[in-house]
């Protein structure tokens, strides 16, 4: 199940999709763009599967799944970025609110981590996570309807996508060890060193 969650992600997430983000945050380098899209979406994965790891979060996200996030976001992810996307529910676009459930106190520290690995500056990164965060919460919103998902089966879900990303992409233990950090979990030290190439996993695949 775990690559079918990653597989509407990277259908959604193109290269197109890139150029677009790009243009989005005021003409940012593409491939830094790209990086810290991919770093991104497994922060957000990560946060989410830490998550759903108790009753009461898994509670919490399956029930904002069936309120504000039923997937059809991903049918005009372009209309979204742009402004255009025809939704009766402003909640499923609003990036910064998902953000503050997901990530908490932790927002800031992981803005500050993906910069630093993809090279984009953090006031743009953390625009992109801004409206990215909607993009993931349809993309598991569609799986729970594909699959029908009870609150056990999204924890399931999550955690097998964070374990096959364990193994594949090296960022995905980075982000593993920021959000169990205590406080805010800022682990930038750790990071500063390590540049964009841990972070081709994602969009490196994907032409």
């Amino acid at each position: 199940m775990s690559a079918n969650l990653m597989d509407l992600l990277q259908g959604s997430l193109t290269s197109g999709m890139v150029d677009q983000l790009s243009q989005q945050l005021g003409g940012a380098d593409k491939q830094k763009t790209a990086a810290a899209a991919s770093g991104i979406v497994t922060t957000l994965m990560g946060a989410l599967a830490k998550n759903a790891s108790t009753t009461e979060g898994a509670q919490s996200l399956n029930k904002a799944l069936e309120r504000d996030h039923d997937g059809s976001i991903l049918d005009d992810v372009m209309g979204m970025l742009t402004g255009n996307a025809q939704v009766n529910n402003d909640r499923m676009l609003n990036g910064s609110g998902i953000l503050n459930h997901v990530l908490g106190n932790k927002q800031s520290g992981a803005v500050d981590m993906i910069s630093k690995l993809s090279g984009l500056d953090s006031s743009k990164t953390g625009s992109l996570m801004t409206m990215l965060a909607p993009v993931i919460m349809g993309a598991l919103g569609k799986a729970k309807q594909q699959q029908g998902l009870d609150m056990a089966g999204i924890a399931s879900l999550l955690s097998g996508t964070v374990s096959a990303q364990q193994q594949q992409n090296p960022t995905m233990n980075l982000v593993t060890s920021f959000l169990d950090a205590d406080g805010d979990g800022s682990i930038v030290d750790d990071v500063a060193n390590m540049g964009m190439k841990i972070l081709g996993g994602f969009f490196g695949r994907k032409k």
